[in-house]
């Protein structure tokens, strides 16, 4: 049995898209309505039939919705559910995309109150944006990270946790404060090095206009993929989860004068021993499946 029968995506860009491609194409009785907030989108999506039905309004999306999910920036999470909620169904089950979980959880409650929540977060992405940039493959072998309060119906959180599993994804329950605490080292920490390490190099006036761009097959290439990610979306993952991140960022502060101190007195055992237990945790992202082993990380050139 399904878990939903008519699911309203509000925000299709890459996740929303994503999601609404991957619904059509493994539940295909399921009726998909999206909405998004800006004009030319909404046309995109008509013109590529990305959902069986694409509103003006958010309201008008919902209005026999058995689940919203809302997939737009985490800042604008409170007002994208007050703009639904007068016309929300009693028993329709409201989620999110968004990749900070505490604060998310707070303003649907704050919006939403009396109605069910059952956060979500797939941890899937690339940094591409838009409509046309989904596909109906992005979750699948990858884990979504379900975050309901500790009130939540258990049937509700299994139906939210079931339609991810439709899509391919492995679901992990998570307490909402311990996600952000795990997504600030794991995926914040990372953007806001790649974004700070391209910024040092755009700054180096002298190099950056040959040298750093001619040779950017390296490691400062991987860097500025990270990098081109949407910048409104990361701007609101920090404010919104700036407690975690600073923490994980003082942590790293910590480490980097470690590194700092070794080469700066030529410790080279010290720098050997770190790079060896790093290479070992990469060896195990690639044995349970995150990431590829093939060399240059499986690019086609």
């Amino acid at each position: 049995m399904l878990p939903f029968a008519r699911v309203t995506i509000i925000g299709l860009g890459l996740i929303g898209s994503s999601l609404a491609r991957a619904i059509r194409a493994n539940m295909p009785t399921v009726r998909v309505t999206g909405h998004d907030a800006d004009p030319q989108v909404r046309d995109t999506a008509r013109r590529i039939d990305l959902c069986d039905d694409v509103t003006d309004t958010a309201g008008a999306s919902v209005t026999d919705a058995d689940l919203v999910i809302l997939c737009v920036p985490v800042r604008a999470m409170g007002a994208a559910a007050a703009e639904i909620v007068d016309d929300l169904p009693a028993d329709a089950i409201v989620s999110d995309v968004g990749s900070c979980k505490a604060d998310v959880l707070a303003q649907l409650a704050a919006a939403l109150p009396g109605r069910t929540i059952i956060p979500a977060h797939p941890v899937a992405g690339t940094e591409n944006s838009g409509p046309e940039a989904g596909f109906a493959t992005l979750f699948k072998g990858r884990w979504c990270i379900v975050t309901p309060p500790a009130d939540a119906d258990p049937a509700a959180v299994e139906r939210v946790a079931e339609l991810w599993r439709r899509v391919g994804a492995d679901v992990e329950l998570m307490d909402p404060a311990h996600h952000d605490l795990v997504l600030a080292v794991t995926s914040h920490l990372p953007h806001l090095i790649a974004y700070t390490i391209v910024g040092t190099a755009s700054d180096l006036e002298n190099v950056t206009q040959s040298e750093v761009i001619k040779y950017s097959a390296g490691g400062f290439r991987d860097f500025t993929r990270i990098a081109a990610s949407d910048p409104t979306m990361w701007r609101d993952v920090f404010l919104a989860n700036k407690d975690a991140v600073l923490e994980m960022l003082q942590r790293f502060s910590e480490d980097l004068s470690a590194l700092q101190r070794a080469i700066r007195w030529n410790d080279g055992d010290a720098l050997f021993n770190l790079f060896t237990h790093t290479r070992e945790i990469r060896r195990s992202i690639i044995e349970q499946g995150q990431d590829d082993a093939k060399p240059d990380f499986g690019r086609s050139h």
